[in-house]
């Protein structure tokens, strides 16, 4: 989970958990089974305070689907911070490498997970591996991605082809309440396997899936301690 704005609480059965806040992320590796709980805390939801985040999900490779849970608490703080040559755009790298500057998340799946800010009428272009895959997901604003110049807007994803890099430009003109193009670059080297998956849980076959419910149901996956507010 990627906070932008607000406050979020997680809690988990193997022992992790935390809050964060504007610009923290929370990386859960479920692993081997978790049971986990995340919400906002209760004074947040009374008071009805602003609350803007993103929630990822990364695929392990069936070979580290059992392995050991983990939990890491990534502060905004610790972040990559880039900026283009132009100083039209801030880069926060949260996760994976980008052109030899790693972010503090720690992957199983070799990804790379990057916030953009760009300015109006900026254009940034990113060196990106050629095995890996490639998205922009815009938060805010509006702009064009690609050497085509497509575009796209709060709520759209852009997927990219084949390349070794990535061309986002902001738009000119953006409204008022979202002054740049605020926009989540994405990309990992594809797993290529079956995948099965249903409600929270994410396996290779039916089977699987089927032994995740019953380890569920038999209480095998542990328990999440009690937390106030939540």
């Amino acid at each position: 989970m990627y906070l932008i704005d607000g406050t979020f609480v997680h809690q988990d059965s193997n022992g992790g958990g935390g809050t964060i806040r504007n610009g923290d992320t929370q990386w859960m590796t479920a692993g081997s089974g978790l049971l986990h709980i995340e919400a906002p805390p209760e004074s947040l939801v009374m008071s009805g305070g602003l609350f803007h985040g993103l929630q990822l999900w990364v695929n392990l490779p069936a070979k580290d689907k059992m392995m050991d849970p983990r939990y890491q608490d990534i502060r905004g703080g610790q972040v990559r911070l880039l900026t283009s040559q132009d100083g039209g755009a801030l880069l926060r790298v949260i996760a994976g490498e980008l052109d030899g500057h790693e972010g503090p998340g720690i992957t199983h799946t070799p990804i790379t997970m990057v916030h953009a800010t760009v300015r109006p009428g900026a254009e940034v272009t990113l060196p990106w591996r050629e095995d890996f895959n490639g998205l922009a997901y815009v938060l805010a604003g509006r702009g064009t991605v690609g050497a085509e110049r497509r575009p796209v807007e709060l709520g759209q994803t852009a997927v990219f082809g084949a390349g070794g890099s990535l061309t986002v430009r902001a738009d000119e003109k953006q409204d008022s309440h979202t002054p740049d193009l605020e926009v989540v670059l994405l990309g990992g080297l594809p797993i290529r396997e079956p995948m099965a998956h249903y409600g929270p849980f994410v396996m290779n076959t039916r089977a699987e899936l089927q032994q995740a419910f019953e380890d569920f149901q038999k209480g095998l996956l542990g328990s999440v301690p009690a937390v106030h507010g939540m």
